[in-house]
């Protein structure tokens, strides 16, 4: 919801040594930061023009896709059957969700719908072609609670070190499978998120080095989770004093200990990733974050924007309560981000206002705007996140439209494109390609 400069002290989302130009592992990229350093994949294109394939994917999910090598994975659930012992005990739902229903019905809504059961999948598709090479059903399933709208129950994004490629289906469990698709290990014992408003699960897990970190943000108990990625066993397990969240970790370096910086409603928060003890916080994050942090150059950028607004940058040596001291380099109290996450490039931090087309980018270094809260033209609700490769940056709405901008202190737009189709996942950047994953269908976007 993770750049181009040269990392001095701080390294965001650990790269693994095996990682290599060409891939894209993670949600935000291989830095965390929502930047490409070597993919240029086209500034135009349409439902026809300049798409290489596209294939449809089964079921429903906004997990975003990642690659590696040759391969492209992605996440979806796939309704299977009504459970009829669901019918008893019909999912709660925000009241957006309610909304929506007595619009589409035009009268008063029954207020929750029957959950269903689901297959949460894997897929694995052909990089060049775009051809299906397996699908492994992790588990089938009926969710115990409801879901936002806009939200299905797959919305946690894969990620990989190119040994194993781990999906995410939050309280159905973290499944560990090899390239091929063999499972290796499973946790299915974390627990059930019961999440506000029955919004819906959507954090994603963070791999680093031998780790993956697993957020677990929710209205019941919550928690960090450091588990082995080779066997899956927890290797530390923190309370956290935080309602529901669906940012995803970052992991950064500071004075050679490591730190996996995390949002929160009531605070942003650093914790030891050797130990998983606290190490600093700050509060005025707003309510039900969802925006991931970013990090370069000694900072990390942490904030939200929904029933408020926060963006912070803070140097990462603080401890305790760093609020109101030097520890605090700059704060924004307007026009941030609710759902996508910020794109760090250069000294450049974009983010969009809410979940409008209206974006800011201001200086890293000092919180300055390069330009402040302009509308882009073409764009409307957003879902995704903001990326950047070749000197561009990539913004996507959910009606499909993607408007490409010069990655620059001055607003330019070079381009507005559309696959068709609703897009909520962040796009994959990967050499001369861009990886979009719709509603209904994967796109391999190439000249």
């Amino acid at each position: 919801m993770k750049t181009t400069l040269t990392l001095l002290v701080v390294s965001a989302w650990i790269a693994t040594p095996e990682l290599a130009a060409g891939n894209w592992p993670h949600w935000r990229g291989d830095s965390g930061n929502g930047v490409s350093l070597n993919a240029t994949p086209p500034t135009e294109w349409s439902e026809s023009k300049n798409v290489k394939w596209k294939v449809p994917v089964p079921g429903r999910g906004s997990g975003s896709p990642i690659i590696w090598d040759d391969r492209v994975y992605v996440v979806t659930a796939v309704t299977i059957r009504e459970d009829v012992g669901a019918a008893a005990q019909p999912a709660t739902q925000g009241v957006f969700a309610q909304q929506q229903q007595r619009r589409r019905r035009g009268r008063p809504g029954r207020g929750a719908e029957r959950l269903t059961a689901q297959q949460f999948k894997l897929l694995c598709f052909d990089r060049g072609t775009g051809e299906l090479l397996w699908e492994r059903t992790a588990v089938e399933a009926t969710p115990h609670q409801g879901t936002h709208a806009t939200n299905g129950f797959a919305s946690a994004s894969p990620c990989t070190d190119g040994k194993h490629v781990y999906a995410h289906f939050g309280s159905r469990g973290l499944y560990c499978y090899t390239m091929d698709g063999q499972l290796k290990w499973k946790r299915d014992d974390l627990g059930k998120m019961e999440t506000r408003n029955s919004f819906g699960e959507g954090s994603s897990p963070t791999l680093v080095d031998d780790r993956i970190i697993v957020p677990w943000d929710h209205e019941g108990q919550s928690f960090l989770f450091a588990l082995d990625k080779q066997s899956g066993e927890t290797v530390w397990r923190t309370e956290r004093d935080e309602p529901s969240c669906w940012a995803t970790p970052l992991v950064v370096e500071h004075d050679g200990r490591k730190q996996v910086i995390m949002n929160g409603q009531n605070y942003a928060r650093a914790y030891d990733l050797e130990s998983g003890k606290e190490l600093w916080r700050c509060a005025g994050q707003t309510e039900r974050p969802v925006a991931s942090p970013v990090a370069a150059n000694g900072l990390v950028y942490i904030g939200s924007g929904f029933r408020g607004a926060f963006l912070g940058a803070f140097q990462l040596d603080g401890q305790g309560d760093i609020r109101d001291t030097d520890h605090v380099v700059w704060t924004i109290t307007r026009d941030t981000p609710d759902i996508g996450s910020f794109l760090l490039s250069g000294d450049r931090i974009y983010f969009h206002k809410g979940k409008s087309g209206i974006l800011s980018c201001v200086s890293a270094s000092t919180g300055k705007p390069y330009f402040a809260a302009s509308r882009i033209a073409g764009l409307g609700n957003i879902y995704a996140s903001p990326i950047a490769a070749g000197g561009h940056v990539y913004l996507t709405d959910r009606s499909g439209t993607t408007v490409v901008i010069r990655d620059a202190e001055q607003l330019e737009v070079v381009a507005t494109n559309s696959v068709g189709e609703t897009v909520d996942a962040t796009p994959a950047p990967v050499d001369d390609e861009l990886f979009i994953r719709g509603e209904k269908h994967l796109f391999c976007i190439a000249n």
